[in-house]
């Protein structure tokens, strides 16, 4: 019997997809996630979030939803890139435009590929961050703490979810970000 992971799955767009409004094809990514090897246990409200990096993009489309799964980390993220395909993402530019991003955020308490290499993906400066993309998965997700559209949507369906690296919880978290950024999100359900 394969033991099963607590995971967690950011779901973003802010571009329409075949004639799908964002909020569309997020529900349609979710219903996809059900028939994958995995139990989807909550899903958040979606909420309308300032583009990141550059807030003259129209706005996202956000949410998170939080499963049980036996499958390992890579298996899981080829998963969600499978229902990207699956709903027709075209892949652009980093951090650009999107019209579906499936992020895997965390599974269980994994710390991959090690600490060291979550350490310096975590504290590369901003700079870096918008160039350069890790050639391997790293968990949990480096800018978790960071994002406020990650943690508003993850407050619905895990408040008490725990940092395997800083042991702060979302709810923590949250707290620690500029409430500009947190009232500039809007619930669209």
């Amino acid at each position: 019997m394969k033991i099963q992971s607590f995971g967690i799955i950011a779901l973003g767009a802010n571009q329409p997809l075949g004639g799908r409004t964002p909020k569309v094809t997020l529900r349609q990514a979710c219903e996809a996630l059900a028939d994958a090897p995995l139990e989807i246990v909550a899903r958040s409200r979606f909420f309308a979030t300032p583009a990141f990096p550059d807030p003259s993009q129209p706005e996202y489309v956000n949410g998170c939803v939080t499963v049980e799964t036996g499958l390992g980390a890579k298996a899981l993220l080829k998963v969600l890139h499978d229902v990207e395909d699956r709903l027709g993402r075209a892949r652009g530019q980093r951090w650009g435009a999107r019209t579906l991003d499936l992020d895997l955020l965390a599974l269980g308490a994994q710390v991959l590929p090690d600490m060291e290499t979550y350490a310096q993906w975590r504290d590369l400066p901003r700079s870096a961050q918008v160039a350069r993309t890790p050639n391997e998965l790293i968990l949990p997700h480096p800018r978790i703490a960071d994002r406020p559209f990650v943690l508003v949507p993850l407050m619905d369906v895990a408040p008490l979810w725990r940092h395997p690296v800083t042991g702060k919880t979302a709810s923590e978290m949250l707290r620690n970000l500029p409430k500009s950024e947190i009232d500039a999100i809007r619930p669209l359900e």
